[in-house]
């Protein structure tokens, strides 16, 4: 009797489908959004997911300004920002960031759980955050993604 070979399957770029989800922000929380949103971005949630390729699939994330965010972190957390000048660094609050541009937080968040190097800046591409509840990018027929 001849024994049985297992072939071990290896990711392909061609083999990779790639799909859009939107995901509203309203109500949910800064970081366990992110921590959701990091998996499909960089194609952890999928079976032929491999650590070399970028597997993901593209989210869509709308009304990003209706972040909640818990305990003091509004006034703690700050974000720096280096020109390279002396007396060039610049730094900002969660709270000042969420007036400015609300969608600048969520891509922080999420970048932070992506790979870092060229692999993960290519994963990034695939996050588009908006902070209203419009989006031009109705002619994907994205699918809604819940949490």
């Amino acid at each position: 009797m001849k024994a049985k070979i297992q072939k071990t399957y290896v990711t392909t770029p061609d083999a990779i489908k790639r799909r859009w989800f939107v995901v509203d922000a309203q109500g949910q929380t800064l970081g366990r959004l992110a921590s959701r949103i990091a998996p499909v971005v960089s194609g952890k949630n999928k079976p032929h997911f491999a650590p070399n390729l970028d597997c993901g699939d593209y989210v869509i994330i709308i009304n990003a300004e209706k972040i909640r965010v818990t305990g003091r972190r509004l006034d703690e957390k700050m974000y720096y920002r280096y020109s390279g000048y002396p007396g060039g660094l610049s730094k900002l609050t969660l709270r000042e960031l969420l007036a400015k541009h609300p969608e600048r937080a969520l891509r922080f968040a999420v970048k932070g759980m992506l790979p870092k190097g060229p692999l993960g800046r290519s994963m990034l591409k695939k996050l588009k955050v908006y902070a209203g509840p419009e989006h031009p990018h109705e002619a994907q027929k994205p699918d809604t993604l819940e949490f």
